[in-house]
């Protein structure tokens, strides 16, 4: 007697549609993220773009929103990825209803609403808060290096930007120079069809190669002739333009030759990791310690961590009301300034001085800071040693880049320009959030 198995018959039509919340299990995050942004965040920044009755009827955007966060919590980023899990995964479909927009709908709905995106971040905190998830009870502060979406190798210094000019600029003057002798023999070889003075792809690449490296090379320039940027205002100093906190001008008070920019983001610079050099940004967030919540997050471009401590902790006393009542941080944040600022707020500080017995120094700066806050408190946690409540920091902070990072796959940035990393960074934490939320409430 032959074994009995269950019906599979891929051409059985069904009566009666199924329901979309039978698509994944009543528990699942498709649902909870679903229902979270529909019946939880506020979209009327989003919402208020929508005035003209004109035109095809757009994707609602509570929808859009949604297939977003969950792209982003499930480790899927780029639009077209997001489409083709619209049309192949079920869970895609329990958040989506089944509608399936393409990818260029997808981007288009991101950049056009970015910051209303990036904004959402506070929204999602708060409702971690009152779901009692924040506590403030020890906090964290660390900082990553994340890939920009361009190459370290797309980036070019003001040196050999002009050594490249002459010699592009010495090419293109000779192509022209045949390019007029020869115009009579290439029409007779050509035919009809071509003018026979068209443009080799060769050189049109070199002109616009050409181009870029001048335009590059006059924003150097005029950055040089500028006050230093502030970082807190945009991308801050290009590359090789700072060193020790101090501008580095050349003898003629233009850009050093060590000055670098990026052709591909130039608002990327050069960050050091331990596998070496990338064109990217220090991404930072604070941690608060109850539940692993991202109370606060920041991109800067400068490698260094000691400028982040402020803003970030402004920030979560922003959209909390309320200061943390103990921070720890790891020695890149350790500085007089900042030490005087945490006790200032009452905060209790755990905030290390230095590595393996070392005075620890800032990417850049050759400046040991000294101080009699910064003697303290490597006092301080030398006499507590494993007691001391910097050892949560690890195991605070930490463990969420390698959710980010490695559980979630986000290495690099999809996203161009400062102003545009920035809220896509917020939407990452936010997606972060959201994930803690849905655990600590399932």
């Amino acid at each position: 007697m032959s074994k009995t198995f269950r019906p599979w018959d891929v051409d059985q039509q069904w009566m009666l549609p199924p329901s979309l919340h039978e698509f994944v299990p009543p528990g699942h995050v498709a649902h909870f993220i679903r229902d979270t942004v529909c019946n939880e965040l506020d979209l009327s920044a989003i919402m208020s773009a929508y005035e003209e009755e004109r035109g095809f009827p757009p994707y609602h955007p509570a929808m859009m929103v949604s297939l977003l966060l969950y792209g982003y919590s499930r480790g899927v980023y780029s639009s077209r990825k997001l489409a083709q899990a619209c049309e192949e995964r079920v869970d895609f479909m329990a958040v989506t209803a089944m509608n399936r927009p393409d990818f260029r709908t997808i981007a288009s709905f991101r950049r056009r609403h970015l910051r209303a995106l990036g904004n959402l971040f506070v929204q999602v905190l708060k409702l971690c808060r009152a779901a009692g998830l924040v506590k403030l009870g020890h906090v964290a502060l660390d900082g990553t290096k994340i890939q920009a979406n361009a190459n370290v190798h797309k980036a070019m210094s003001y040196g050999r930007m002009r050594e490249t000019e002459k010699k592009l600029a010495a090419e293109v003057a000779s192509w022209f120079s045949r390019a007029e002798a020869s115009d009579a023999e290439e029409d007779s070889a050509h035919g009809g069809d071509l003018r026979g003075d068209e443009m080799p792809d060769w050189a049109s690449n070199k002109i616009e190669r050409l181009a870029r490296i001048r335009a590059a090379k006059k924003a150097l320039e005029a950055e040089a002739k500028a006050p230093p940027p502030d970082e807190d205002d945009g991308p801050g100093p290009s590359s090789g333009m700072m060193r020790g906190g101090r501008a580095l001008r050349a003898p003629n008070g233009g850009p050093p030759d060590r000055a670098q920019r990026n052709f591909t983001d130039p608002d990327s610079r050069i960050q050091p990791t331990r596998s070496g050099f990338i064109a990217g940004y220090n991404a930072q967030i604070a941690v608060d310690g109850a539940h692993q919540i991202v109370i606060a997050q920041r991109v800067q471009t400068n490698p260094a961590d000691r400028g982040a401590l402020k803003p970030l902790l402004s920030a979560a006393r922003q959209a909390l009301k309320t200061n943390a009542k103990e921070v720890s941080a790891d020695a890149g944040y350790c500085s007089e300034a900042n030490l005087l600022h945490l006790a200032r707020r009452g905060i209790k500080a755990y905030v290390a001085t230095g590595r393996a017995g070392r005075a620890q120094t800032q990417s850049g700066d050759d400046r040991r800071e000294k101080g009699k806050r910064v003697a303290a408190m490597a006092l301080k946690l030398r006499r507590a040693k494993w007691r001391s409540r910097y050892r949560l920091r690890k195991q605070i902070v930490e463990p969420v880049f390698g959710q980010i990072k490695h559980a979630r796959g986000f290495r690099q940035f999809l996203l161009r320009g400062f102003e545009q990393v920035k809220d896509e960074w917020a939407m990452i934490c936010t997606a972060h959030n959201l994930l803690k939320l849905y655990s600590a409430t399932a």
